[in-house]
């Protein structure tokens, strides 16, 4: 397989999400993490799915738009991204979660907002 043909990288740089969220139509950005931890803080224009409702909730996500997942590090949206990948989506998982995007001096929503531990 030449390096032309190789799917792209999973892991995007959070700068990535932030210009995604900033397009029309803005891309589908899901927050895999529990309520508690979505409720501490979160991606403003995200979406909520727990990583284990990510199956039953695949049809609600379109297919012909990028999907980035993101968590608290990076393990699970780089889960639920590689099995969304599989699935035949266009998916990404946000390099170093949650705690990479506060550490860059990036907005959490509701204003206050925190990484919760996990």
């Amino acid at each position: 397989m030449s390096t032309s043909e190789q799917p792209p990288e999973i892991d995007v740089e959070p700068e990535r999400v932030a210009q995604a969220l900033a397009e029309k139509p803005a891309a589908q950005v899901i927050d895999v993490r529990e309520a508690y931890e979505r409720e501490a803080g979160h991606i403003a224009g995200s979406r909520h799915v727990e990583l284990v409702d990510l199956t039953a909730q695949a049809d609600t996500i379109a297919r012909d738009r990028p999907v980035f997942f993101y968590c608290r590090a990076g393990s699970r949206s780089d889960m639920a991204a590689k099995a969304y990948r599989a699935a035949g989506f266009e998916a990404y998982s946000m390099s170093g979660g949650l705690l990479r995007w506060d550490r860059e001096g990036r907005p959490l929503s509701p204003a206050g907002g925190r990484v919760a531990e996990h």
